[in-house]
């Protein structure tokens, strides 16, 4: 027992050593025991959970306030075969019983106009979506690493133009995937596809739209949204990683309402609304897990320099000191 222990001991100062000199791509040559070593802390000590919490549920409010007015937008958009994308879509990204309990609802409010409510849902969704962005960058900066903010004004207007870029993005997502499918169905129709080739090229290229949505997206929030005035890179490491824990979230949370929960038995209807607020939660983490790796990045790089200076300081002090000595003998000889 005291062997392994002294193993695993041994395993883990020797990954330390190794991680004090390894460097991953897009971390600027800086160690990844000092990156590592920021996230963490921040992790630990910045009440990342409660934050991811007050940002889950500003958005569950956001959610059907927005979902009004976008569903009730959607059957004026002039573009062929865009509703039934977007409800494939929408069937591909959401569990198979989270889509169940929402099938009809969606499917009647995306192919029956209703202008009334385009107005209301405007303002209301404009609002609780513009709410939900601001508190994600008061969850942004109120990181360990971060010690800078904005007026309310801008956080508005900064909020309204990530919400027109998020929705541009999703536009971009479904019209790709609608034009996609246009000419795959074309060459199929001409018998220059096979069919089990042509199912395995729509299936990846919407994952591949769907990926770069979620990357882009990513990408956009971290870049705009921190009240930083010197900010990192548009592509980013975080952004990276919030984009790959957000596809396992999707496929594993996929995967367990398959084969394993049964929730709609238990909960009844309101369990789709606790699926939505669970994932919310989920994904609300994975930016918040983002970002702190962004802003660790940018603190140990901030570190690095003052050890740099340190040193020359350092450097300086002893040569100082080394001169000083030689004067005092040649004053005393």
């Amino acid at each position: 027992m005291i062997n392994r222990y002294h193993r695993l001991k041994r395993f883990f100062l020797s990954w330390m050593i190794r991680a004090r000199k390894v460097t991953l791509p897009g971390f600027d040559r800086i160690p990844l025991y000092d990156v590592g070593l920021f996230f963490f802390r921040s992790i630990q000590n910045g009440a990342i959970t409660t934050r991811a919490s007050a940002v889950a549920f500003s958005f569950f409010l956001a959610v059907f306030p927005t979902m009004i007015f976008l569903f009730t937008l959607i059957p004026y958009v002039p573009i062929a075969n865009f509703q039934e994308e977007l409800f494939l879509l929408i069937q591909g990204v959401l569990p198979p019983h989270t889509f169940q309990a929402v099938d009809e609802t969606v499917k009647e409010v995306l192919t029956q106009p209703r202008g009334g409510l385009l107005s209301i849902g405007f303002f209301m969704g404009l609002i609780f979506s513009t709410n939900g962005l601001v508190s994600m960058m008061n969850a942004f900066d109120a990181s360990l690493h971060i010690f800078e903010s904005r007026p309310w004004y801008m956080q508005r207007l900064m909020a309204i133009v990530l919400l027109m870029i998020l929705a541009f993005l999703l536009t971009i997502a479904i019209s790709m995937i609608t034009i996609g499918q246009v000419i795959i169905n074309y060459l199929d129709a001409r018998d220059l596809l096979g069919s089990h080739f042509t199912y395995y090229l729509l299936t990846f290229g919407k994952w591949i739209v769907i990926i770069a949505l979620f990357f882009f997206a990513y990408s956009f929030l971290y870049y705009l949204a921190p009240a930083r005035k010197t900010r990192w890179r548009f592509i980013s490491v975080g952004g990276t990683m919030s984009t790959i824990l957000s596809l396992v979230i999707i496929l594993g949370f996929n995967y367990y309402i398959t084969r394993f929960s049964q929730y709609n038995k238990l909960y009844g209807s309101i369990g789709a609304l606790l699926v939505v607020l669970l994932l919310l939660y989920l994904f609300s983490l994975v930016l918040l897990f983002g970002f702190e790796l962004n802003a660790s990045l940018i603190a140990a790089k901030r570190q690095g320099k003052k050890r740099i200076v340190q040193r020359s300081k350092d450097k300086t002090k002893s040569r100082l000191r080394y001169r000083l000595g030689l004067k005092r003998k040649k004053t005393h000889a």
